[in-house]
């Protein structure tokens, strides 16, 4: 089972991370700075400032056009800041598979990067509630001429799929029955899209949130977007969600963080701030998807 791995959503890096590093200019230096010993809530409250870390990767987390820092996740951990009195998020660019080092390293105080809440993870950083829960779709050539919409499907009439480098697509589509010389492991978005408009591949494996984003940036592409489904592992369907992530140490800022978030979600805040990342109403997540039994999946 590959949905343990850190590096869930390690791609749309663009051409780049550095250019997005770039244009955050004195706001990546100051996140960039050691977040020092002592109870981080407290410490955020009193400076009215808290570093995040993202990856460059729309529509969770990214700089926009003009070089701020955007997303479902980041906008929702300022609004959830500002409710517990901190004005000001400064934002980090990393790679995704570092981001949980980092965290830990004390380079920022919480990862709002949409991560995929998994056992792995779980052992090495502390999880909010979800965020968000999210199915898996395939981007497919426009019509879907194989009439692919299932990872099963691939399986069954032997096509190709890519999927992102040690994303959690890889175990939902082994587990499925699509065999190794089906796979290509890219590292981009991009190279993703690219690759299914080019027939290299039949097909492209991810979120259907992020597929969908993609092929909103790319409308003449020639490709579409499949109905979500649920992947299965060991002929159990798999529940997905992502969450923001705390060092383990800081049970009370994890704690105050999920008051907040709670009240996003029940008050139709969080709807607002998301849906204009592709987010609705069925992506939040029920009250029965815990951050306890992810961890334990």
């Amino acid at each position: 089972m590959t949905h343990g791995q850190w590096t869930r959503r390690d791609f749309f890096r663009r051409s780049a991370v550095v250019g997005a590093a770039a244009v955050a200019g004195p706001t990546l230096l100051a996140a960039c700075q050691s977040t020092e010993s002592g109870n981080t809530l407290d410490a955020a409250r009193s400076s009215k400032t808290i570093r995040i870390g993202i990856a460059n990767e729309a529509p969770y987390g990214f700089a926009d056009a003009s070089g701020n820092t955007t997303g479902e996740a980041p906008e929702v951990a300022r609004a959830v800041c500002k409710g517990l009195g901190i004005d000001t998020v400064q934002a980090s660019v990393v790679p995704f598979d570092q981001l949980i080092p980092a965290l830990n390293a004390k380079q920022f105080d919480i990862v709002a990067a949409g991560m995929n809440i998994t056992p792995v993870r779980c052992n090495a950083a502390l999880f909010s509630d979800p965020d968000y829960s999210a199915l898996t779709a395939l981007l497919v050539p426009s019509g879907n001429p194989q009439g692919i919409n299932t990872l099963a499907d691939v399986a069954a009439k032997k096509v190709k799929v890519a999927v992102l480098s040690a994303a959690v697509e890889k175990g939902f589509a082994t587990a499925a029955g699509v065999a190794e010389d089906q796979i290509e492991t890219l590292d981009t978005q991009d190279n993703m899209l690219r690759a299914v408009t080019a027939g290299r591949v039949y097909c492209a494996a991810l979120t259907d949130i992020s597929l969908k984003w993609l092929v909103k940036q790319n409308p003449n592409s020639g490709v579409e977007v499949t109905s979500g489904f649920q992947p299965t592992e060991n002929g159990q369907p798999v529940q997905t969600a992502g969450g923001f992530v705390f060092r383990k140490e800081d049970t009370s800022l994890r704690d105050a963080f999920n008051q907040q978030l709670k009240t996003l979600h029940d008050n139709g805040e969080w709807l607002r701030i998301a849906s204009p990342f592709g987010f609705d109403q069925s992506n939040l997540p029920t009250a029965d998807l815990t951050t306890d039994k992810l961890c334990a999946a």
